[in-house]
Protein backbone atom coordinates (compact mmCIF):
# COMPACT_ATOMS: atom_id res chain seq x y z
CA UNK A 1 0.00 0.00 0.00
CA UNK A 2 1.35 3.45 -0.72
CA UNK A 3 2.61 5.30 2.46
CA UNK A 4 1.14 8.40 2.27
CA UNK A 5 -1.99 6.52 2.27
CA UNK A 6 -0.68 4.43 5.65
CA UNK A 7 1.24 7.70 7.01
CA UNK A 8 -3.04 9.21 6.43
CA UNK A 9 -4.42 6.38 8.73
CA UNK A 10 -2.24 6.57 11.04
CA UNK A 11 -2.86 10.81 11.54
CA UNK A 12 -6.72 9.88 11.15
CA UNK A 13 -6.30 7.32 14.14
CA UNK A 14 -4.60 9.82 16.46
CA UNK A 15 -6.99 12.26 15.79
CA UNK A 16 -10.12 10.17 16.87
CA UNK A 17 -8.22 8.94 19.81
CA UNK A 18 -6.85 12.79 20.58
CA UNK A 19 -10.69 13.69 20.16
CA UNK A 20 -12.36 11.33 22.91
CA UNK A 21 -10.76 13.28 25.81
CA UNK A 22 -11.25 16.67 24.77
CA UNK A 23 -13.78 19.36 25.86
CA UNK A 24 -16.60 20.18 23.21
CA UNK A 25 -14.51 23.49 23.20
CA UNK A 26 -11.29 22.36 21.79
CA UNK A 27 -13.33 19.90 19.37
CA UNK A 28 -15.01 22.67 17.93
CA UNK A 29 -12.05 24.79 17.94
CA UNK A 30 -10.20 22.14 15.96
CA UNK A 31 -13.06 20.96 14.02
CA UNK A 32 -11.25 21.23 10.34
CA UNK A 33 -9.02 18.24 11.25
CA UNK A 34 -12.63 15.84 10.88
CA UNK A 35 -13.93 13.62 8.49
CA UNK A 36 -16.34 14.92 7.05
CA UNK A 37 -19.91 12.83 6.91
CA UNK A 38 -20.82 11.38 4.00
CA UNK A 39 -23.51 8.68 3.04
CA UNK A 40 -21.75 5.33 2.28
CA UNK A 41 -19.39 5.36 5.49
CA UNK A 42 -19.40 2.69 8.90
CA UNK A 43 -20.06 5.41 11.39
CA UNK A 44 -17.91 4.36 14.58
CA UNK A 45 -19.54 5.33 17.66
CA UNK A 46 -18.18 8.13 19.57
CA UNK A 47 -16.00 9.50 16.20
CA UNK A 48 -16.51 13.51 15.67
CA UNK A 49 -17.72 14.21 11.95
CA UNK A 50 -18.45 17.40 10.64
CA UNK A 51 -21.17 18.10 8.58
CA UNK A 52 -22.37 21.51 7.30
CA UNK A 53 -20.74 24.19 9.41
CA UNK A 54 -20.95 21.96 12.35
CA UNK A 55 -19.87 18.67 14.22
CA UNK A 56 -21.41 15.88 15.45
CA UNK A 57 -20.40 13.11 17.40
CA UNK A 58 -21.71 9.47 16.38
CA UNK A 59 -23.62 8.01 19.19
CA UNK A 60 -24.28 4.28 17.49
CA UNK A 61 -22.36 2.45 14.96
CA UNK A 62 -24.19 2.36 11.67
CA UNK A 63 -23.82 2.73 8.02
CA UNK A 64 -24.49 6.28 6.85
CA UNK A 65 -27.04 6.80 4.21
CA UNK A 66 -28.35 9.91 2.18
CA UNK A 67 -31.64 10.66 4.46
CA UNK A 68 -29.75 10.12 7.54
CA UNK A 69 -27.77 13.35 8.28
CA UNK A 70 -26.35 14.03 11.39
CA UNK A 71 -28.68 17.31 11.80
CA UNK A 72 -32.01 14.77 11.39
CA UNK A 73 -31.62 11.66 13.00
CA UNK A 74 -30.62 12.38 17.03
CA UNK A 75 -30.90 8.38 17.62
CA UNK A 76 -27.40 8.14 15.65
CA UNK A 77 -25.82 11.94 16.11
CA UNK A 78 -25.61 14.66 18.57
CA UNK A 79 -24.68 18.15 17.67
CA UNK A 80 -21.76 19.31 19.57
CA UNK A 81 -22.10 23.07 20.51
CA UNK A 82 -21.15 25.72 23.07
CA UNK A 83 -24.87 26.97 23.75
CA UNK A 84 -26.06 26.69 27.27
CA UNK A 85 -29.30 25.79 26.56
CA UNK A 86 -29.20 24.07 23.20
CA UNK A 87 -32.73 23.14 21.50
CA UNK A 88 -34.28 20.21 23.16
CA UNK A 89 -34.37 17.46 21.03
CA UNK A 90 -36.34 14.49 21.41
CA UNK A 91 -34.23 10.99 23.14
CA UNK A 92 -35.25 8.18 21.14
CA UNK A 93 -33.92 5.60 23.57
CA UNK A 94 -31.55 5.86 26.67
CA UNK A 95 -28.80 6.24 25.14
CA UNK A 96 -29.75 9.83 24.08
CA UNK A 97 -31.54 10.83 27.47
CA UNK A 98 -31.12 14.07 29.26
CA UNK A 99 -29.39 13.02 32.66
CA UNK A 100 -29.88 15.62 35.98
CA UNK A 101 -28.78 18.83 35.28
CA UNK A 102 -29.36 18.83 31.55
CA UNK A 103 -29.79 22.22 30.37
CA UNK A 104 -32.31 22.43 27.02
CA UNK A 105 -34.19 25.82 25.52
CA UNK A 106 -37.90 24.62 24.14
CA UNK A 107 -40.70 26.97 23.47
CA UNK A 108 -38.64 30.06 24.13
CA UNK A 109 -38.04 28.76 27.70
CA UNK A 110 -35.05 27.01 29.76
CA UNK A 111 -35.09 24.09 31.32
CA UNK A 112 -32.86 22.23 33.83
CA UNK A 113 -33.67 17.73 34.00
CA UNK A 114 -34.72 16.80 37.43
CA UNK A 115 -33.91 13.05 36.77
CA UNK A 116 -31.35 11.10 34.72
CA UNK A 117 -32.16 8.76 31.87
CA UNK A 118 -35.26 12.05 31.16
CA UNK A 119 -37.22 11.67 27.93
CA UNK A 120 -40.36 13.79 28.61
CA UNK A 121 -40.72 16.96 26.76
CA UNK A 122 -39.35 20.13 29.20
CA UNK A 123 -42.87 21.10 30.79
CA UNK A 124 -44.28 17.80 30.87
CA UNK A 125 -42.50 15.83 33.38
CA UNK A 126 -39.21 15.81 35.44
CA UNK A 127 -37.76 19.50 34.05
CA UNK A 128 -37.46 23.00 36.51
CA UNK A 129 -38.30 26.07 33.91
CA UNK A 130 -35.02 28.18 34.42
CA UNK A 131 -36.29 31.74 35.40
Amino acid sequence: MNKYLEEAKEYRKAIDTFAKNQSDKTLIDNKAVFEFWRAGINAEKDKIYRYGENIYKCIQPHTTQEDWTPDKVPALFVKISLEEYPEWVQPTGAHDAYMKGAKVSRNSKHWISDVDNNIWEPGVYGWSEEV
